[in-house]
């Protein structure tokens, strides 16, 4: 997968400063997945979000308008996820999508999560077996409408 250009720009100045997702949200009072979104051409900054990462990463302002005009979101190539990692979302989604489905419907009736009323956390459990990875996902229950 080839990264944009001011993605590659991002992630490296971020990484000449030594500075986490979560340092850069704690700059602009983001959380560090919707930060990492942003540089990944997934979320869209405010002018004086904008101003705050550039400045803070030393780069040029012309970065501004790719972080503050609204993107063309979940465009990955290819379809189906290469990335390990990223696959292996791919895969619980194809193994408990279903059953997802059923319970929140259950529980809620005919309707959809939103991906744009949206959060989700990304946290480290310690663990003496191994360390494990918690994904907190929360989305607003948007029924279907009857006419």
């Amino acid at each position: 997968m080839t990264l944009p250009t001011f993605t590659q720009l991002l992630l490296k100045a971020k990484k000449e400063k030594n500075l986490s997702f979560e340092d850069l949200g704690k700059l602009i009072n983001r959380d560090e997945v919707w930060v990492a979104s942003l540089f990944y051409g997934q979320a869209t900054a405010s002018e004086g979000e904008a101003n705050i990462l550039i400045n803070a990463l030393d780069l040029q302002s012309e970065l501004e308008d790719q972080l503050t005009t609204p993107p063309v979101k979940g465009c990955l190539d290819p379809v189906i996820p290469t990335d390990p990692l990223i696959y292996r979302f791919y895969e619980i989604m194809q193994v408990y999508g279903l059953p997802m489905k059923d319970v929140i419907q259950e529980k809620f009736g005919d309707g959809i999560m939103s991906a744009i009323d949206f959060s989700i956390e990304v946290d480290k459990v310690n663990d003496p077996k191994g360390d494990r990875v918690l994904v907190k996902m929360c989305g607003k229950f948007l029924p279907y409408k009857k006419w």
